[in-house]
């Protein structure tokens, strides 16, 4: 399932996280770096306008053009946003794209939807017992969630849980093999 234990997955996961961290603040940043570069690259067509000896309030007239300027270009990027979201729809098929490339949407699973899955075929598998094609889809379930429990992820939420709510019960999919190799995992991003 992770390719965490070798050098090159903890670099490259080492990586992504540093990534994320920039993408968090680029927004923001991004937004600040295009007002006040547009605002600079325009004020010397407009500067001409305003006298740097007069005031308003007390403030040069200067700062009222440079502040106008960076609002607008402010504005303009926000109808961008607007019209990339209410009128062209742009992000639905982003979203699209971006569910179909997620594993942990089309066929991996998360540790509390292998928890959820595995009790929806139990139940189903006890409450039909004499359909046995139902039985038969139930177990490959089954198995298919036992299989979620030897990745990392389920590693990393049995060792929090048995932080958190004492130890992780050996669940009815898995067995005291996987639990135990789950918590032996260590990890070099949490040292």
């Amino acid at each position: 399932m992770g390719d965490s234990g070798s050098s090159e997955g903890f670099f490259r996961k080492w990586m992504m996280r540093q990534y994320w961290r920039m993408q968090q603040s680029q927004a923001v940043v991004s937004l600040l770096l295009w007002g006040t570069t547009i605002t600079l690259l325009l004020w010397p067509y407009v500067s001409w306008r305003f006298d740097a000896e007069s005031t308003l309030i007390g403030i040069p007239l200067t700062y009222f053009g440079l502040a106008s300027i960076f609002c607008g270009v402010m504005f303009g990027v926000l109808l961008v946003g607007f019209l990339y979201d209410n009128v062209f729809s742009l992000w639905t098929e982003w979203r699209s794209v971006d569910m179909e490339r997620n594993p942990y949407v089309t066929y991996a699973q998360t540790p509390n939807w292998t928890m959820i899955t595995a009790l929806q075929a139990e139940n189903l598998k006890r409450n039909a017992a004499d359909d046995e094609e139902l039985v038969a889809q139930m177990d490959w379930i089954l198995n298919w969630c036992t299989d979620h429990t030897k990745g990392e992820m389920w590693a990393r939420a049995v060792q929090r849980w048995d932080v958190d709510y004492g130890q992780t019960p050996t669940f009815w999919f898995t067995n005291d093999e996987s639990m135990q190799s789950a918590r032996d995992i260590k990890f070099e991003d949490e040292a």
